[in-house]
């Protein structure tokens, strides 16, 4: 008896005849499973210092060499890794939590807050992406460091004086604000098609509220396109947080970040090339593999847009 259709099981035998989205495929979960080991799988602190081994290129004990400070490159970007993964999927996560809201009751009640949320969306579109980050950046990042400090005079808690942590709320919040658009323009777009199909008017017909019609039949419905987006969003977010931290915005050190060590690795390239290769290479072999894996998504789940 033959097997009825579905659409992930025949999407998944489509995207594993394409060579290409299936390499891209390993290295995100290779990727996934750095950030989640790193502390285990790198071969020394990413904080250690030895003056004596300073800017020293590839050998055996260190494979990538070692920075002006004689810091492990390697388990630099591993570390890295682990920063790069956690912005990238929290940075997605709020970005597309914001957009499927947003574009799904925009597109399925129309009217006065369709038309409020698409200009919403324009405006927010139109300002250049770097600008909006800096100015958060540096329209907060100083008040947040002194009501941290604050809050750590007060209760003498360590966590308090955790920098990261500020700049990683900063980092997410800046990087959202400029994320979420693309997402919304999808989805409110999937839902204007789905909303006046015979199976949404027979849900309408049997009595089913639209809340129940939206989480039930028309968002499930519109996870395909998102699935693809989602995938290249978060190549795109790797991109975009190591190029604010290359600039002196994003992720400040000494976390280590692929961005900021590019930065570092550029003023002594001509003396210690390794320190600007291995970052750089890292992240492109990242994001090519994401933009693979977005392709081969986009192929397997709409075979008729494949040329």
């Amino acid at each position: 008896m033959e097997q009825p259709t579905n659409l992930w099981r025949d999407a998944w035998k489509r995207l594993r005849r394409n060579k290409l989205a299936l390499a891209g495929l390993a290295v995100v979960a290779f990727l996934v499973f750095v950030a989640a080991f790193g502390p285990w799988l790198a071969p020394h602190d990413y904080l250690s210092q030895n003056l004596d081994l300073r800017s020293v290129p590839p050998q055996a004990a260190h494979w990538f060499g070692t920075d002006d400070l004689g810091r492990d490159v390697l388990s630099r970007l591993i570390y890295g890794a682990r920063t790069a993964f956690l912005v990238a999927v929290a940075v997605t996560l709020i970005a597309v939590g914001i957009g499927v809201i947003l574009g799904a009751i925009a597109g399925f009640y129309g009217g006065t807050f369709d038309r409020f949320v698409m200009w919403f969306t324009d405006m927010t579109m139109s300002v250049p992406q770097l600008l909006l980050v800096v100015v958060i950046n540096a329209s907060l990042k100083q008040p947040i460091s002194t009501w941290m400090e604050t809050q750590y005079l007060a209760s003498l808690n360590p966590i308090w004086r955790n920098t990261m942590l500020a700049d990683f709320v900063l980092v997410f919040g800046s990087m959202a604000l400029i994320s979420w658009p693309p997402y919304a323009r999808l989805v409110r777009a999937q839902v204007l098609s789905i909303r006046s199909r015979p199976y949404v008017t027979a849900a309408r017909a049997l009595g089913l509220t639209n809340r129940i019609i939206l989480a039930r039949y028309v968002l499930p419905n519109a996870m395909g396109p998102l699935v693809v987006a989602v995938s290249a969003g978060l190549g795109t977010a790797m991109v975009l947080e190591s190029a604010f931290s290359f600039l002196g915005v994003g992720v400040t050190p000494p976390t280590p970040s692929w961005g900021n060590m590019i930065s570092d690795g550029l003023r002594v390239w001509t003396n210690s090339p390794h320190l600007l290769v291995a970052p750089a290479a890292v992240l492109a072999v990242v994001t090519v593999a994401f933009n693979f894996l977005g392709d081969g998504l986009n192929d397997a789940l709409n075979p008729k847009g494949q040329k």
